[in-house]
């Protein structure tokens, strides 16, 4: 099926292979590291005398946290100097070396912490998404709006492996359960999954459309109007069909369904709600769906550990 919509990281990196965050992510790890900072009462004293602080892994996994630290060393530790040698995705192992912090005494200490905690959590996110990935073995996976740090944990997420989903509200359209209940007052699903569809605004929304349903034949429901609508427009893309709390068995029959219908092509099949990571062989045996979400991902991967231990240069 090529790219799924799913995958909003152009969004959050700019293009070119820079590494340099978008403004919109920008402005997200900078709120973070506000409040971070805020909390631990961390700021750039800039005393003491130089010192060199190195990072190191206590585990084996994936890293992330180079693209935030980045900023928080820039925008509010000035006087420090951050040396890599490790990039965003890479693997590590047990005494590997990740980072150096140079600088005075006061300030590396400072922002010793707040450094550790970014590093932690997102290469713990990043090393439990690259799991998933791993056991999914051709079925996307894709993290929920369910976030802890909002688009930091959508970016471990995407180093990961894994897809970010919409990164907001007003990222792409989804119509979920409560809003056919608006759209269709009698809330039958035969008139409001039609009139719902039929309502879209397909030249901008077409792209990255999501709809919620429940059972099979609300799936059919959607793919037959999204179709139509599409052919009137001479349209080509796929809606994304989010079968909710359906499990991998009754997902595959519902996709042999749309198959047998000639509906298959016009969507792209979403399985979530209740997606572990134990069940991930019979979403990839049975369920047929092109992609799994599940906020496990992120709210569930603990912190990866890392050691920093401070020497003078």
């Amino acid at each position: 099926m090529g790219s799924l919509p799913h995958d909003r990281s152009h969004l959050l990196i700019q293009p070119g292979g820079s590494e340099a965050p978008t403004e919109l992510f920008r402005k997200s790890i900078t709120r973070w590291l506000i409040a971070h900072l805020s909390d631990d009462l961390a700021s750039d004293e800039g005393s003491g005398g130089v010192v060199e602080s190195m990072a190191y892994s206590k585990g084996e996994g994936v890293v992330c946290g180079k693209v935030p630290i980045d900023v928080l060393i820039e925008d509010f530790f000035p006087s420090c100097k951050i040396n890599w040698f490790v990039g965003d995705g890479d693997r590590i192992s047990t005494g590997d070396k990740i980072l150096s912090l140079s600088g005075p005494s006061a300030s590396v200490l400072s922002c010793e912490r707040v450094l550790l905690n970014i590093l932690g959590r997102l290469s713990g996110i990043a090393t439990l998404t690259s799991e998933w990935v791993r056991e999914a073995d051709g079925v996307e996976v894709a993290c929920t709006r369910k976030t802890s740090w909002g688009l930091l944990d959508k970016w471990a997420v995407h180093v990961g492996g894994g897809l970010t989903h919409r990164l907001s509200r007003s990222d792409s359209l989804m119509i979920k359960e409560n809003d056919l209940s608006v759209s269709s007052p009698d809330g039958e699903p035969e008139n409001s999954i039609p009139t719902a569809i039929s309502s879209i605004d397909l030249e901008a929304n077409a792209k990255f459309t999501v709809i919620e349903v429940q059972d099979q034949s609300q799936a059919i429901l959607a793919a037959r109007a999204w179709s139509q609508s599409q052919k009137t427009r001479s349209g080509t893309e796929p809606i994304v069909i989010l079968l909710d709390n359906m499990g991998p068995s009754e997902c595959g029959s519902t996709g042999e369904s749309l198959k047998s219908l000639g509906l298959r092509e016009w969507c792209i099949l979403e399985g979530s709600g209740g997606v572990k990571r134990e069940d991930l062989p019979s979403w990839k045996a049975v369920s047929g769906v092109d992609v799994v979400s599940s906020s496990e991902v992120n709210m569930n991967s603990g912190t990866f550990d890392f050691s920093m231990l401070i020497g003078g240069v």
